[in-house]
């Protein structure tokens, strides 16, 4: 499917029948650097496609020439040189979804890998109001004096955070990229660690209480390479924040694919598509 923004066409892959029933929720997927939607989509083993499955409307759009206009002060990919309408690209695939497939404006939800990741930070912040929650893997927040977006008041939303130990990519400790890094993807700057950035995005939400560490168990008892952690951030009234920290994880999205071996481990523990859908379950 293409969508005009600003007499530019821009593709995006749609997972789900047509329908006009208004409640549907919308999963808006970003790809990471070098990746579209397609190659996402196989590079996660079709796993968002069970979102479908479930009533879900999945789109998976397309970065220009591979990436998206994020909101890191020093990205130079050709997108943020040309100055790409990515903010505009979004609402106008919400409109569509609205249109052709009966998505409900109140069920969106943004998830995103990588470069993927820093552009669903810039809609948490930049269009709070465009999603009702929100997905990150294998990114972490600008440090503020490298993040473009303008100080406005916090929209509280449940966020979903995904990242391992040994990401050699973006450093789950936080700091800069090693410098292979920077002129490879042709981005650079400083971030918080992932643990800081869900303590800021609890924050963001009210939370005061002292979040609940808990381990996954394994899908087998054999020896494994990964092991998960869950970091919750939660209280009476407040939009949750989960952490899942995959202990010797590499810059993978956990789920039934394996990533290339130069990214590091993919653990199977878990599913990101089933995080997805269980932090953003309705509740009575």
């Amino acid at each position: 499917m293409n969508v005009d923004v600003n007499g530019v066409a821009r593709s995006v892959t749609v997972v789900g029948q047509p329908g006009h029933e208004g409640t549907r929720d919308l999963v808006l997927v970003f790809h990471g650097s070098r990746q579209n939607g397609q190659r996402h989509r196989a590079f996660t083993g079709n796993s968002y496609d069970r979102l479908a499955q479930q009533g879900a409307v999945v789109a998976y759009l397309d970065g220009y020439r591979g990436n998206w206009n994020d909101a890191r002060r020093q990205s130079a990919f050709p997108t943020r040189l040309k100055g790409t309408d990515d903010m505009g690209f979004v609402r106008a695939v919400i409109d569509a979804l609205v249109m052709s497939h009966g998505v409900d404006r109140r069920r969106v939800l943004a998830v995103g890998y990588s470069n993927g990741g820093q552009m669903v930070l810039r809609i948490i912040h930049e269009a709070p109001e465009l999603i009702a929650g929100a997905a990150v893997i294998a990114a972490t927040m600008p440090a503020p004096e490298d993040f473009l977006v303008p100080d406005a008041p916090a929209v509280p939303l449940p966020v979903l955070l995904v990242h391992g130990t040994k990401d050699p990519i973006v450093p789950y400790g936080g700091g800069e990229m090693s410098r292979w890094a920077q002129r490879v993807f042709k981005v650079g700057g400083r971030s918080l660690s992932m643990p800081e950035t869900a303590a800021y995005f609890a924050g963001r939400n009210g939370i005061s209480a002292a979040p609940v560490r808990t381990t996954v168990p394994g899908r087998d008892g054999g020896r494994r390479r990964t092991w998960v952690e869950r970091t919750r951030y939660g209280q009476d009234g407040s939009a949750p924040v989960e952490l899942y920290t995959v202990h010797g994880g590499g810059h993978t999205v956990p789920g039934p694919r394996s990533a290339p071996f130069v990214l590091g481990a993919t653990t199977h523990d878990v599913s990101t598509a089933d995080l997805v859908s269980e932090l953003f379950r309705p509740r009575d």
